[in-house]
Formats: structure tokens, C-alpha cells, sequence
């Protein structure tokens, strides 16, 4: 048998759930394990970030790498990846190093688990530049939910719409604005007043970027913003 599927079969038992329900739990989609089962003629390739996410949901561990040396964190604590590419907050940081992993820092899985947030779906990234101060200061860390990718459902309240984004070839990192709705004409028959679902624009202040430029897969949101830490400044 696949060892994989082993893996997630004897996981699926212990936590009494079924494929659906993990494959829903793991990426919105019931069909996962379901595919993952699926015979196939030829060598069958996996999904590394479902696959992530799934173990994630079945408190598996994936790993590939060197032998381990036995420095793992104790199983309270979950290894989140800090990127060596910095998330600009004025004009773009050069993406070249966006997905190499500098190290990797250990959070507290029940603290993660308050905000909702899956390791599998954690990434940290350094700020530079100042012009989100006294938000997000040169060389602050931000906790990323890579999950979170639509501007149109932030997290409630005034912090709830800062993300990282990849825009024109340049990572940034800023809040995010979807702009009003026109205001309607006296003339304007509200019954065929129909707001538009989907973000007209992203509104970056200080710079402003339009609706094609979605269209256009200029820009990508690479996730939400969902804690950062400010550096200590030296002392005079």
C-alpha cells in the first residue's frame, strides 16, 4: 500500500474523521483524499501544500530533508517559515529570494489555534521601508495566513485588511481598500442597481492599482497579515 495513504488512513481513524470531512477541513474540497486514492498509470504526483494542509488537520508531520538530529521543538510548538525576501512598505521589494526560508521560528500551536490559524498556513516575512509607521516599522516581522487571499473578506476590525502582496514583480505588504460603490442618480432606477461582487480595485496607499491589474495577474495577494512584531530600536 501507498505509505502515504497508510499514513492518512490510520490518522483518519484516530481522529474518527472521514475522507471527506478531512479533505474538507485540509482545502474546502471533499474530494482530496478521495483523488489521492484514485489508481493511476502512471507514477502519481502529490500536492505538496494539500498535502501540508492535510496533515496539518490529521496532526501528521510532513518532512523531507536530512536525517533529523533530534532538535525538533517539543510538540507544543510549531516551526513557521521566516522567508528571506522582505515585504516592502513603501515602493517594491525585489521578490528573487521570495520563496527561499531564512529559518525558522517556533510559535505555540494553542496560540495559533486561537487565531485560527493552521501552521501549514503560516509564513513570516520582514518589513522594510516606513511608510505603514507606527503600524508596521523597518524591520518588524509579520505573521502571514497564506489561506486568506481575497481583499473582499478581511478579518473584523480596523487591523483586519493588511496583506502581503506580489504586485508588478514586487512584494509589498499594505492595507488593502476596496473603493464605495458610485453614488446613485436621482434618475437611477434602484431595482437595476446591482453593486458589482468583485473588487473593482486594490487601493494601496501611496499607490493606487486598478482593476485590470487583476485581470492582468499583475498583482497576486499572497495572504493576510495577521500579527506582527515590532524590532527594538537601539538606544542613542
Amino acid at each position: 500500500m501507498d505509505p502515504i495513504l497508510a499514513a492518512i488512513d490510520a490518522a483518519l481513524r484516530r481522529k474518527g474523521l472521514t475522507d471527506a470531512a478531512a479533505s474538507r477541513l485540509a482545502v474546502g474540497n471533499p474530494a482530496l483524499i478521495k483523488n489521492l486514492r484514485t489508481p493511476a498509470d502512471h507514477e502519481k504526483r502529490y500536492s505538496i501544500r494539500a498535502l501540508q494542509r492535510l496533515a496539518d488537520v490529521l496532526d501528521l508531520e510532513l518532512y523531507f530533508g536530512p536525517p533529523r538530529s533530534g532538535a525538533e521543538p517539543a510538540g507544543d510548538f510549531a516551526l513557521v517559515p521566516l522567508h528571506a525576501a522582505e515585504l516592502s512598505a513603501g515602493p517594491g521589494a525585489a521578490a528573487d529570494d521570495a520563496d527561499r526560508v531564512e529559518t525558522l521560528l517556533a510559535f505555540r500551536r494553542d496560540w495559533l489555534a486561537r487565531m485560527g490559524l493552521p501552521p501549514a498556513r503560516a509564513a513570516l516575512a520582514r518589513v522594510r521601508g516606513d511608510s505603514m509607521t507606527p503600524r508596521l516599522n523597518p524591520g518588524d516581522l509579520v505573521l502571514i495566513d497564506t489561506a486568506r487571499t481575497d481583499p473582499r473578506r478581511p478579518m473584523k476590525g480596523p487591523e483586519g485588511n493588511i496583506f502581503a502582496l506580489r504586485h508588478q514583480g514586487e512584494l509589498v505588504v499594505k492595507r488593502v481598500e476596496q473603493p464605495p460603490d458610485p453614488p446613485k442618480t436621482p434618475a437611477e432606477d434602484p431595482r437595476r442597481h446591482r453593486p458589482c461582487p468583485r473588487l473593482r480595485e486594490l487601493v494601496l496607499s501611496p499607490q493606487r492599482v486598478p482593476r485590470k491589474a487583476l485581470e492582468d495577474a499583475s498583482t497576486e495577494v499572497l495572504g493576510l497579515v495577521r500579527w506582527w512584531s515590532h524590532a527594538a530600536k537601539a538606544q542613542p
